[in-house]
């Protein structure tokens, strides 16, 4: 019987190890979801043997390498986390508010106060435009026309440009319970999450499984387009386990 392989498969990661090299005794396995597609390279370099003929008389296996692409188009949290950065992920809100609705500057004391959604705390200025698009410069006190100052949230422009039409953008921080953030740290080189990969292919009732006991991620790739989805691109490489094991495969067919 033959057997054959159709679509992009299922992937899951586990994480074994922090980014400190701590064991995950209780990890929590994380599948990449609305995948697209999955590639797996298993490479060796070979040796060859020459006397004083054209052609080899002896070939040898050297150094192997076992390495994979994954692309899928939904993000999550602890899948870039647990298996890319390994460090500590949180609950909690941070975004940025692009304004497109505006409002206009009032008379004196000529500020206005922004108002973060979800109750947020502003923490960052993004910046302000007027109605023509064209960004006002930024000063640490006392603006004066095409100008502003901000301190907290509160945004003060000159007298001379009572009622203008601004747009602020911010950047603010919030609590939830079910958006996470984390702050990447620089560690020492050498310092990364390690992971178990296990890829799921079915097809007409047979499966082709394929299981990576160690891997490490050596790239993760955001691109955005203009009119179409985010697909990132999640590469990793395999290494031995502890026991000597690099790869396990499994067919539904001799």
């Amino acid at each position: 019987m033959a057997q054959y392989v159709f679509g992009s498969g299922v992937l899951w990661g586990t994480p074994t190890t922090d980014a400190n090299g701590a064991l995950i005794v209780n990890p929590t396995p994380v599948q990449f979801g609305t995948m697209q597609d999955v590639s797996l390279d298993i490479n060796f370099d070979t040796k060859q043997l020459y006397g004083n003929l054209q052609f080899p008389v002896a070939v040898g296996r050297g150094k192997g390498k076992i390495s994979g692409k994954a692309k899928a188009a939904q993000m999550n949290g602890s899948l870039i986390n647990s298996l890319f950065f390994g460090q500590t992920l949180t609950n909690g809100i941070v975004d940025n508010f692009y304004d497109t609705t505006g409002q206009a500057i009032p008379l004196t004391p000529f500020t206005i106060t922004v108002t973060p959604p979800s109750s947020g705390t502003w923490s960052q200025d993004l910046g302000v435009r007027d109605a023509n698009g064209t960004p006002m410069s930024r000063v640490a006190s006392a603006p004066t026309t095409g100008q502003y100052s901000v301190a907290a949230g509160v945004y003060t422009f000159a007298a001379a440009d009572t009622g203008l039409t601004v747009f602020i953008s911010y950047q603010y921080t919030a609590t939830s319970t079910s958006a996470v953030k984390s702050t990447v740290l620089n560690l020492q080189m050498g310092y990364a999450p390690s992971f178990r990969v296990d890829l799921s292919m079915p097809y007409a009732g047979k499966k082709l499984i394929f299981t990576l006991p160690n891997v490490l991620s050596s790239k993760m790739s955001f691109a955005t387009k203009q009119d179409d989805f985010m697909v990132p691109e999640f590469d990793f490489d395999a290494y031995a386990s502890a026991n000597g094991q690099v790869l396990t495969y499994a067919m539904s067919e001799k």
